[in-house]
């Protein structure tokens, strides 16, 4: 059996989307895998946008090949481990009845170049057959994040999603920690929301890029007229599709061995916190949540249980963001990456 883990964090220094806690966050799970679970130091790849080399900056292309290599260089038996920590956004889906959620849900590299939940299935489907992979991203609007995952522990899908939105709108958040559900990136008593609205992601990227025309009804165009084949599979597919005048299409009923431990559901925003203020202290507190829970259980913890505990830890600090659990039933109650 091969121990094999992809970490990304991202910041965004300089931005006006700037995190605090995500390299935080990469930097105790690298630590984690290496003291407590027996990952070998070089079978860990860390991507964090620090200074240093290009090759080791969570950019979308880079994010992309990393995951690619994990999961098609892997062989029966092995224990593949992905954690993201950085922004998440959402797109409307070409065509929601084919999607779960109705969404695109997305993370956020730090060039803007957007990794969607179908490339996150086309990672998962790579995987040699007897082997899994466990995909945590603390990010807002994870939930789903991969596509026609089963959702086991959520509200982003199906039914449950109306009826957890409707519960959402009636709620009013309280307690020192706690932020405000919008799309909004927002800062209270040192908490800020991990969502990148469509609006602070179009500027970021005319920045990035120069070009000054983009709006939110030419995203998908100008994405691939920036990036090219770089750009998110999910993008190039609906480009050809749109030029070849034909429509795109979902599949359903996968079995895999992909299970992914959200941030917070579809619809919902991610924390990243500051404690007293002290940013060299900054975490996600979904992170944060896993981390206290292996410590309390030595690391055999299962995949339900530990959603189910960070829930119950996140509502008692004040947390209105409530993470998911979307894998196989044969995986529900398997432990932990392994």
């Amino acid at each position: 059996m091969r121990k094999r883990a992809v970490l990304i964090g991202c910041n965004y220094p300089g931005t006006k989307a700037e995190l605090k806690g995500c390299i935080n966050d990469v930097r105790r799970m690298h630590r984690c895998l290496l003291d407590r679970y027996g990952f070998p130091e070089e079978n860990i790849v860390v991507l964090i946008d620090t200074e240093g080399s290009a090759d080791a900056q969570p950019t979308g292309k880079n994010i992309r090949a990393a995951l690619s290599d994990l999961a098609a260089s892997s062989q029966p038996g092995d224990v593949l481990f992905v954690h993201y920590s950085g922004h998440g956004t959402r797109l409307p889906a070409e065509n929601d009845k084919d999607d779960d959620t109705g969404f695109d849900e997305c993370i956020v590299p730090t060039d803007m170049n957007l990794i969607t939940d179908d490339d996150f299935r086309e990672v998962v489907n790579k995987v040699a057959e007897g082997s899994r992979i466990t995909i945590v991203s603390d990010s807002c609007h994870s939930g789903g994040l991969i596509d026609e995952s089963k959702e086991q522990i959520g509200e982003s899908t199906g039914r449950n999603r109306r009826k957890q939105q409707q519960q959402q709108h009636k709620q009013k958040c309280s307690g020192l920690k706690s932020f405000l559900c919008t799309e909004v990136q927002q800062e209270l008593e040192h908490v800020t929301s991990k969502s990148l609205p469509l609006s602070t992601f179009i500027e970021i990227l005319k920045q990035k890029t120069g070009k000054h025309d983009i709006d939110a009804g030419k995203l998908r165009p100008t994405l691939f007229d920036i990036f090219g084949n770089e750009a998110t599979p999910k993008i190039t597919k609906f480009m050809n599709a749109v030029r070849s005048k034909f429509g795109g299409g979902g599949g359903g009923g996968i079995t895999d061995g992909g299970i992914l431990i959200s941030g917070c559901q579809s619809d919902e925003t991610s924390a990243d916190t500051s404690p007293e203020g002290d940013s060299t202290r900054a975490y996600g507190v979904l992170s944060n949540a896993i981390q206290v829970i292996i410590a309390e259980t030595e690391g055999r913890v299962s995949n339900r249980k530990l959603v189910v505990r960070a829930r119950k830890m996140l509502k008692r600090q004040g947390f209105t963001q409530h993470p998911g659990l979307y894998c196989t039933d044969q995986n529900l109650n398997a432990r932990f990456i392994c």
